[in-house]
């Protein structure tokens, strides 16, 4: 048995609630009341998406499988842009 290391990302929302995310693997979320509650269930969700991707190989091909250890996470940072809405500039769309 292999064992994969999978970076997640943790934030509050604005209700209070730790958010996790495994960039990694495509729609790999979960939540918590707590950050200790949310890292348990984000391990849970990133085993039943290894689930999936063993029966979808379509799923298993879209995940980053990165098994390096030559990145080293730094940080996260706010980045502060100043931004005048003009009134005549056309909507932004995603």
């Amino acid at each position: 048995m292999e064992i994969l290391n999978f970076r997640t990302i943790i934030e509050q929302d604005e209700t209070g609630y730790f958010v996790a995310s495994a960039p990694a693997i495509p729609g790999c979320h979960s939540q918590g009341k707590t950050y200790e509650e949310a890292l348990p269930n984000i391990q849970e969700a990133i085993e039943l998406c290894l689930e999936v991707a063993q029966e979808l190989p379509w799923y298993r091909e879209s995940i980053d499988f990165f098994r390096g250890t030559s990145m080293r996470f730094l940080g996260i940072a706010t980045v502060p842009i100043s931004y005048r809405e003009n009134s005549h500039a056309k909507a932004l769309t995603v």
